[in-house]
């Protein structure tokens, strides 16, 4: 026999969220950054709960739909999940191979303090463009940078927050990343369309971003002396056999993605490869980790590099910043972001399958007046949706499936409902410590996401922009009288 069920009234719709914003602000107060530990991933399942019990005993739904919603969900965040564990093992033997060392050596070469944030950017966004891949940026040459930066002197956040600004700026631009390519997908225009419409808000966005660092660089510059770079520099060129021959496997994997390269094969083949040049170039460090020197070197290889794809490897050097750089957990380091996805799939499918998700977006639709006020909405139930489903793409999806046709009926193309999810939704994920970009990407750099966040400037400024465009009618494409004539007939036909 079928179940009938109810919908959610806004308040039954609201509680989950409620109750899931105040146990994570009382959780963060008392556990602060380390949070990620444990004590989120309750916090979510606790807010499921809360979630399934309206579901069942308020809504009539059975807990067979209830699973089948989790489950789905979970399914939905797998490739990100199998992902991370890859880009944990590339990051243990990289580090092991001497490849991110040597790209924190050369790095210290060029870059100085005062041009080093700006820097961080514009280069992590032109590798995210050419690989259209933030997650890979940050994993490689993110984690560079932030050695670099750190031998420099700065703090943490800062570098995270420059790294991050310019990942996501090539996220939304290059036609090789998944999100450039939904949003359009769901708006109903075309990749290219697309992209040329986001220059309108990205560009003046990257602008300011690019602004804010050059002066925080020019006037503050950093603690890191010369003396201390150079001392730097001389460690990892005694620890570690330098040569350009370890940039062909990182060259290899960016050449791989540009080719859209499946991202999982990609990462295994980087990681396996950074194995095999671990071996090959890096012969002494291989025996300083093994567990019985007195082993082969046959057998000491295969331990040491097993070691690194899946677990903590740390390499001593004479230098405390050094060996604060040469940590890597592997595939183990991840296991908590993995922990936390799952948890936060969870909470993210009783809320849809329920659809308590559904009504709130709704109710935000009925205030809707103007061109402005749609385009905030839009952008607002993005950021609304990375809130409480954790997921970048339902954050693209569900919102883009919602407004699609409210913007046709205003007169309003595609592309402007395409440009302002990217503008919401793809960016501020990396803001949320409960979201799969934001807990990704604060394991991969060891940065804690509320310590990298408030430095994300080009994530921050993105909504704002293009909720600012919108009440201006800037930018704003609309049909022509023969194009509205044509959408009335398809729906006719």
């Amino acid at each position: 026999m079928s179940r009938s069920t109810k919908e959610p009234t806004i308040l039954e719709a609201l509680f989950p969220i409620l109750f899931l914003v105040i146990l994570l602000a009382v959780n963060i107060n008392i556990f602060a950054t380390d949070g990620l530990s444990g004590s989120n991933q309750i916090v979510l399942l606790l807010a499921a709960a809360v979630a399934g019990l309206i579901a069942v005993f308020r809504l009539g739904f059975s807990w067979a739909t209830i699973q089948d919603g989790m489950i789905n969900s979970i399914s939905a965040a797998m490739s990100s999940i199998l992902i991370l564990l890859l880009i944990g093992s590339l990051a243990g033997t990289w580090m092991l191979s001497g490849i991110v060392p040597a790209m924190i050596y050369y790095g210290l070469q060029v870059l100085n303090p005062t041009i080093f944030l700006l820097a961080a950017c514009v280069v992590s966004a032109i590798v995210s463009v050419a690989t259209g891949s933030s997650w890979t940026t940050v994993a490689t040459v993110g984690v560079a940078l932030l050695g670099i930066g750190k031998a420099l002197g700065f703090e943490d956040g800062i570098i995270g927050g420059a790294i991050i600004s310019g990942a996501y700026f090539g996220d939304k631009m290059s036609p090789l990343s998944d999100t450039t390519n939904l949003a359009p997908a769901m708006a109903g225009t075309d990749l290219f369309t697309h992209i040329r419409h986001m220059t309108i808000t990205t560009f003046p966005t990257m602008f300011i971003t690019l602004v804010i660092f050059g002066s925080i660089g020019f006037f503050r510059g950093a603690e890191g002396s010369v003396g201390q770079v150079s001392e730097i520099s001389e460690v990892i060129l005694e620890r570690f056999n330098i040569s350009g021959w370890l940039f062909v496997v990182p060259l290899l994997v960016l050449v791989l993605i540009m080719k859209k390269a499946p991202a999982i094969p990609t990462l295994l083949a980087g990681a396996l490869l950074g194995g095999i040049w671990a071996i090959v170039f890096q012969p002494e460090i291989i025996q300083s980790l093994a567990w019985n020197p007195e082993d082969s070197f046959a057998v000491n290889s295969f331990q040491v590099v097993m070691t690194s794809l899946y677990g903590n490897t740390t390499i001593v050097t004479s230098n405390d910043i050094v060996n604060e750089l040469l940590i890597t957990g592997g595939m183990f380091g991840m296991l908590n972001t993995v922990w936390l996805i799952i948890c936060a799939m969870v909470f993210g499918g009783i809320m849809e399958v329920s659809g308590m998700l559904r009504i709130l977006a709704e109710a935000v639709m009925r205030k809707v007046t103007s061109v402005g006020s749609l385009i905030a909405a839009t952008a607002g139930t993005g950021v609304f949706f990375n809130l409480t489903t954790s997921d970048q793409y339902l954050a693209i999806l569900v919102p883009g499936r919602m407004y699609a046709d409210i913007y046709k009926k205003k007169g309003l193309k595609g592309e402007n409902l395409s440009r302002t999810l990217e503008d919401s939704a793809t960016v501020t994920s990396v803001l949320v410590p409960w979201n799969t970009c934001g807990a990704t990407q604060a394991s991969v750099l060891g940065v804690a996401t509320l310590t990298y966040a408030p430095y994300c400037f080009f994530n921050i400024i993105s909504p704002f922009m293009t909720i600012l465009f919108g009440y201006l009618k800037i930018g704003i494409n609309y049909y022509s009288t023969s194009e509205v004539r044509a959408i009335e007939e398809e729906k006719v036909l």
